[in-house]
């Protein structure tokens, strides 16, 4: 929190910049979150060329065991197994758990559906624990406080690319022998303490969705582990059950969540380029915090250095200290400065799918006024100086234009 009143006395924009002299832009939420250049486009047509000439066909995958074992060095693990999305890579992990009705299943209630949604699915009850109010990462001690003889597993965020406090789950883990599966869709080139967060708990969930700092074709996700005989079997989950050898076997009931050949052809390709774009993520973030510095009512995104993954820029806005609503703050943003914002994100159960199932929410006071507080806003690897000038007058004249 900054030292200075929320009035338009206090803001101003920048040397130079002026309401009069401001030249408009046009800053949308784009879909595309990281770099898509050439070689991604030659691994794809390469892939696509070889497989529909004579004899050609989109099997075997020789990119999808070079992808994962990149990914697996890159990410600090000994395995990786790729999926066709975070989604489905969290769904084999409470399938290989055999988290099914009666059990529990712990997770915040600030992330996308999907977290809590898998563990639902299987017929779990979902139990909300509180975030952390500096990092909105799951809090380790809000999370030990709603442990039962029924919670069958633990699955931290690391929301926006912050690190959840690994060393205070591991702990966890041990002394209640509870498995904690990390949700790291954010998380591609995370750091916990400067190592990868790869290797952390029994499992970790990525996401190379279109919007996110990688993607493999708009879908795609892998399960990174530590553990030979988890990854055994998620890795013949993925795949109608099969284990290939010498003999090929089918020893449990799969599904198909397997990534294409295109996609891990890409990946190889997006992966050799991830370092940059948290690079380049991480300095138009930290230009951003610099050049808007403190202001109070307003909370930026904390641990912003090199250690975060850069995902997202959440900024936390204090609406009581304003006369209106999130909603009017974002409609001004979109209407007056054509600047794009998204909300990451509603509250879980808020969502109408929720109200079907069995979860517990309470004792989530962090969580509950965190969700009417963020706004994402448009900061790119793309994103450019004067963008970024333009975006720090936009946010801070919005938020002046509504104070009484």
């Amino acid at each position: 929190m900054g030292n200075h009143a929320l009035t338009s006395v206090n803001i101003q924009p920048l040397h130079l910049m002026t309401t009069t002299t401001l030249t408009k832009r046009n800053l949308p939420y784009i879909a595309l979150g990281g770099v898509w250049e050439q070689d991604d486009v030659d691994a794809a047509h390469h892939v696509i060329a070889a497989a529909v000439g004579p004899n050609g066909n989109f099997f075997p995958l020789p990119e999808e065991p070079e992808f994962q074992k990149a990914l697996a060095s890159h990410e600090g693990a000994k395995f990786a197994i790729a999926v066709n999305s975070c989604g489905t890579a969290l769904d084999l992990c409470m399938i290989a758990l055999g988290i099914g009705p009666g059990d529990e299943v712990i997770v915040p209630g600030l992330t996308f559906v999907c977290s809590a949604g898998t563990a639902s699915a299987r017929g779990a009850k979902v139990i909300f624990a509180d975030v952390d109010p500096q990092t909105l990462c799951l809090d380790p001690k809000a999370v030990e406080a709603k442990i039962t003889p029924r919670t069958k597993a633990i699955i931290p965020v690391h929301f926006a690319g912050h690190a959840a406090n690994i060393e205070a789950f591991d702990v966890i883990s041990r002394k209640h022998n509870i498995p904690i599966i990390y949700d790291a869709a954010h998380a591609v080139g995370t750091k916990f303490r400067g190592t990868p967060i790869g290797n952390a708990g029994l499992a970790s969930c990525y996401s190379f969705q279109s919007n996110k700092n990688m993607t493999t074709l708009g879908e795609g996700g892998a399960i990174t582990t530590d553990d030979s005989e988890f990854a055994e079997k998620v890795r013949g989950l993925k795949t109608f059950g099969y284990v290939y050898g010498a003999k090929l076997r089918v020893t449990q009931i799969g599904y198909n969540y397997r990534m294409t050949k295109p996609q891990a052809a890409t990946g190889i390709t997006q992966l050799a380029k991830i370092d940059r774009v948290v690079a380049a993520r991480l300095k138009n973030y930290q230009l951003f915090m610099k050049k808007f510095g403190e202001l109070e009512g307003v909370t930026l995104p904390s641990g912003i250095n090199e250690d975060h993954g850069c995902h997202l820029f959440v900024v936390r806005i204090d609406m009581k200290r304003l006369k209106t609503t999130r909603e009017e703050v974002v409609k001004r943003l979109k209407d007056s400065w054509q600047v794009g914002v998204a909300i990451h994100y509603p509250a879980v159960w808020s969502w109408e799918a929720f109200e079907s199932v069995e979860y517990d929410n309470s004792h989530t006071p962090v969580t509950s006024e965190a969700c009417e507080q963020v706004i994402s806003l448009p900061l790119f690897p793309s994103t450019t100086v004067e963008e970024i000038d333009y975006l720090v007058v936009a946010l801070r004249e919005t938020l002046a234009s509504f104070v009484s």
